[in-house]
């Protein structure tokens, strides 16, 4: 029999699409002859990001990951960036850096979707002349350090009011004024994930930049609290950043620097064997995290993970570790006698990392994205 189906199908992966992918595979297993027609066409998306590889951060990644996981879909993508390259690093799209006013018309006029990591005012002037649909991805939220909202904060929060806004938490959400999609960030689980051949001896890690919002200095507080009583545990410190010789000064002044060891900024490979030599992944935000990678990588590296719970980064973290309110030294220290002294509770935290990293892989979050993208797509 010869069969002629006529339906949306790949790239787009909603289920109507799969459907028709499974019974045309079906069909053909049987010896049947089948044809697809699709009226699908490949879209054309300009995603804008000032910053991009090779920073590391967390909206570099999920951009990183989204563009590559669209241009697998068969998508053509352009990422427009203001980071400077400083390799020959290739990817499977186009990376235009520092673009002129008129290159930025001219990639705007090219593309059906414009998204946008975070609203840039830079970036989305074009869109005053050329009109197309504007995806903005929310990763943190629009004010001032102090948490005072400048002429540029009252400005981007204006633009969502046209965008299609995507935020990564829930927590982001409630607080942009405008309509918004949650859909969580994604983590690199072809980097991140359990070595088992590597020996999981050490307690404590910590992964962020050396900043005070980063609260590396209450989790060294907290050490000296737990040596006071009787617990010795060590803590690896992976980051760099301007606070890092007062924090080396703080670990000397409680008489625990030879138990905590900076090691520096790290990056992939070297990064995830130093994570799953760790049992405790803490991360003790002074500020509202909008999310939290760091959590979903030590999450997929078998580590426990300790975390401030305001903002995202308790979605981040789900049901793979414990929280605490954010700046709380005391209840921090609490819970962690309490993970070195009951290790049961590890286990339990670490049976549920396989269903809660199965909604942040790259592949489920780009479907989430795509299937925002293609209701305004052509």
């Amino acid at each position: 029999m010869k069969i002629l189906v006529y339906s949306h199908f790949y790239p787009r992966i909603c289920g109507l699409e799969n459907v028709v992918s499974i019974l045309a595979h079906e069909f053909v297993r049987e010896g049947q002859e089948v044809k697809v027609v699709t009226p699908t066409f490949a879209m054309k998306i300009l995603m804008y990001s000032p910053s991009f590889y090779p920073k590391i951060g967390g909206i570099e990644t999920v951009i990183s990951i989204l563009a590559h996981e669209f241009v697998e879909r068969k998508h053509n993508v352009k990422v427009i960036s203001s980071t400077p390259a400083r390799d020959e690093k290739k990817f499977p799209f186009e990376v235009i850096r520092r673009p002129s006013l008129y290159q930025l018309l001219q990639l705007t006029r090219w593309c059906d979707i414009f998204l946008q990591g975070n609203i840039s005012l830079k970036g989305i002037w074009p869109l005053l002349f050329i009109r197309k649909p504007l995806i903005a991805t929310h990763h943190s939220l629009y004010q001032r350090l102090d948490g005072s909202l400048g002429w540029q904060d009252y400005l981007k929060q204006f633009v969502t009011r046209f965008a299609i806004n995507i935020c990564v938490s829930n927590a982001l959400a409630v607080r942009l004024q405008s309509k918004s999609t949650v859909i969580p960030n994604p983590y690199r689980e072809d980097i991140f994930y359990e070595i088992p051949e590597i020996k999981r001896d050490k307690e404590f890690v910590f992964l962020g930049r050396l900043v005070s919002d980063k609260g590396a200095d209450l989790l060294l507080t907290s050490m000296a609290k737990l040596k006071a009583l009787g617990l010795m545990p060590k803590l690896t410190i992976i980051g760099s950043g301007p606070e890092e010789a007062n924090l080396r000064q703080q670990a000397k002044s409680l008489e625990i620097g030879e138990r905590v060891y900076f090691v520096g900024a790290k990056v992939e490979k070297e990064l995830v064997q130093l994570l799953n030599a760790h049992q405790i992944l803490v991360v003790p935000s002074r500020c509202q995290e909008a999310f939290g990678i760091v959590a979903l990588e030590g999450i997929a590296c078998g580590c426990v993970v300790v975390g401030s719970e305001g903002g995202g980064l308790k979605e981040g973290i789900g049901t793979c570790g414990p929280t605490f309110p954010n700046g709380d030294v005391q209840a921090l220290t609490q819970i962690l006698v309490e993970l070195l002294t009951d290790t049961s509770k590890l286990s339990t935290y670490r049976a549920n990392a396989t269903y809660h990293l199965s909604r942040h892989t790259s592949t489920a979050v780009a479907k989430a994205y795509l299937e925002v993208l293609e209701k305004v797509g052509p």
